[in-house]
């Protein structure tokens, strides 16, 4: 926050950013705060939990041990997902970004329930302290050792502190309820004169389809977890079989949550490259319903797909035939999604600035991800490549090459609004390629082990895999310097950028018609809109009056 806040020095009395002191963040129900209060904390989250990823590469750069044992390895393997999925990813862009700028794009001066907005931020806070007292664990038992997925029966037999994370993401999943009817009640009921659904931003649309995911699919999530931890406490048998339990019945419930969850990452990310290509191409966005409507598609969709997870179990024929079929379809809305993007950037005046880089590599890298998925949606192709680096690799270009990749976008597009000050371009552009390349540098060489039959969370490996691991950890170092460096980047020209102005983008949507950094209430009038938000063949037609 200090860094942002002495961006403020000089400004407007009345911005956000205007009163001092730790205290007036904490009890701030202002969303911009709100939103920058995730934004900090969940990058921080991205550090922790890419550390872990690192340390678990380090051990894999050699066959045999390299500096830790096998539970060591576990440990390192359950706290790199753990807070990579529920700590980072999911509150992600969404709770971050979007609590910044939904009110503002709409029109609206706050979300509809700001102070239920400030304990949702709450919550999420204590579901973390409740995760790092289980890695702390001062009455035995040691860190969870499990994987990020939980899976019983082990889960509920060992004496490692898997209370701990599961208690943390459960309360986080009440958190993230919470954010997702404060943005439906906003969207619905907060927009501005004109703003008709038709002229929302597509910003707007994809945390729409998302907010409905979180308030669907969370309480599955939690209620199953809660099951665990009564099942682990009581001896009430729901997953044990020693018990009368049935472990599958962990993995559909799991599944049916955590599926669509990885659209609730990926959503957010497809709205941020809908503002930015546009934006950086000075054309409309091509085919504007068709990508809206999408978003409503894949959020539909995403709870007809989870028993892809399952093939090998115990699913039937017909089952398998029928959630192969929905997981093919689920591709439909996003190809729309890929096309309309590439039919924006058709004859565009293409600025390739860092915002606009990351969001090309979305595209090319999500793509990959979404293609490498149809193999595994074939159940007799999934035999093979289930619980393989294929699967690791896939799963990789979808969330990282998805999600992260897009909040590196999101970052770098609206820094400027948010401090005032402009990052450093080149050091931008270093920063992107030391990701682009080792992204690719680290994952295509997994997709090439898992066709050769390498499994995933494998302690050790045959010499025949060396080179792949090696390469795969080069690229992973590759990776975390490029992400620190970007990050980085941002956070020093916060202090020492060089002042911007309020639009340096020449964008059309409302966050960028107001003064920078934002007024406290966002808007002096409400504004009656006039137009679409997306009409950059026409400059100097307003968007609102």
């Amino acid at each position: 926050m200090s860094s942002i806040a002495h961006a403020a020095d000089g400004i407007h009395s009345d911005s956000f950013l205007s009163k001092k002191g730790i205290m007036s963040w904490l009890t701030s129900v202002d969303h911009k705060r709100i939103g920058i209060l995730y934004l900090y904390t969940s990058l921080i989250a991205f550090i922790v939990g890419g550390a872990f990823a690192l340390l678990l590469r380090t051990e894999l750069l050699f066959p045999g041990r390299t500096f830790v044992d096998e539970h060591t390895y576990n440990i390192f393997f359950t706290l790199h997902g753990t807070i990579m999925i529920f700590v980072f990813i999911v509150p992600g862009i969404g709770a971050s970004f979007g609590n910044i700028f939904i009110p503002i794009l709409i029109g609206a001066r706050d979300v509809a329930f700001p102070v239920l907005n400030r304990f949702s931020y709450q919550l999420y806070i204590i579901g973390i302290l409740v995760i790092l007292y289980g890695l702390v664990n001062p009455f035995g038992g040691g860190p969870a050792d499990t994987g990020w997925t939980f899976y019983t029966p082990y889960s509920t037999k060992t004496s490692a502190s898997v209370l701990s994370l599961t208690g943390g993401a459960f309360i986080m999943g009440f958190s993230s309820i919470l954010t997702g009817l404060n943005f439906i009640v906003t969207i619905h009921k907060m927009r501005a004169p004109g703003m008709t659904w038709s002229r929302m931003p597509l910003f707007i649309w994809s945390m729409y389809a998302t907010a409905l995911i979180q308030v669907l699919a969370t309480p599955v999530v939690g209620i199953t977890l809660l099951l665990l931890i009564v099942e682990k406490f009581f001896g009430v048998g729901f997953f044990d079989p020693a018990l009368g339990g049935d472990p599958v019945l962990f993995q559909h419930f799991f599944w049916f949550y955590s599926h669509p969850v990885v659209y609730l990452m990926i959503l957010p990310a497809m709205g941020v490259v809908s503002e930015i290509l546009p934006v950086f191409s000075r054309k409309p966005i091509f085919g504007y319903k068709a990508i809206a409507y999408s978003s409503l598609a894949i959020a539909g969709v995403s709870f007809l797909v989870w028993a892809h997870h399952l093939f090998v179990s115990t699913l039937s024929t017909s089952a398998a035939i029928f959630f192969s079929t929905m997981t093919y379809f689920v591709a439909i809305p996003t190809a729309i999604k890929v096309f309309n993007w590439l039919a924006t950037l058709y004859g565009g005046q293409i600025e390739l600035k860092v915002p606009m880089l990351y969001a090309l590599a979305f595209v090319f890298l999500f793509a990959i991800g979404g293609l490498t998925g149809l193999p595994l949606g074939a159940p007799s192709v999934d035999m093979s490549y289930h619980d393989t680096y294929f699967v690791v690799a896939h799963f990789h270009y979808t969330i990282q090459g998805g999600t992260v990749i897009a909040l590196m976008a999101a970052l770098y597009y609206w820094a400027p609004k948010l401090t005032g000050r402009m990052y450093n371009e080149k050091v931008g552009i270093v920063a992107f390629l030391l990701v682009f390349f080792g992204f690719n540098l680290t994952f295509i060489p997994q997709f090439m082990m898992g066709t050769l039959g390498m499994p995933r969370r494998y302690y050790d490996y045959e010499g025949a895999f060396h080179i792949y691991h090696m390469l795969s950890t080069f690229g992973a170092y590759m990776l975390g310097t490029g992400f620190v460096t970007g990050i980085l980047n941002v956070w020093v020209s916060s202090f020492k950028g060089k002042e911007c102005g309020p639009n340096p983008w020449r964008a059309k949507t409302l966050e960028w018609q107001i003064p920078t950094p934002m007024p406290e209430h966002n808007f002096e009038k409400i504004p009656t809109i006039t137009e679409w938000p997306y009409e950059y063949g026409r400059e100097g037609t307003p968007l609102a009056k």
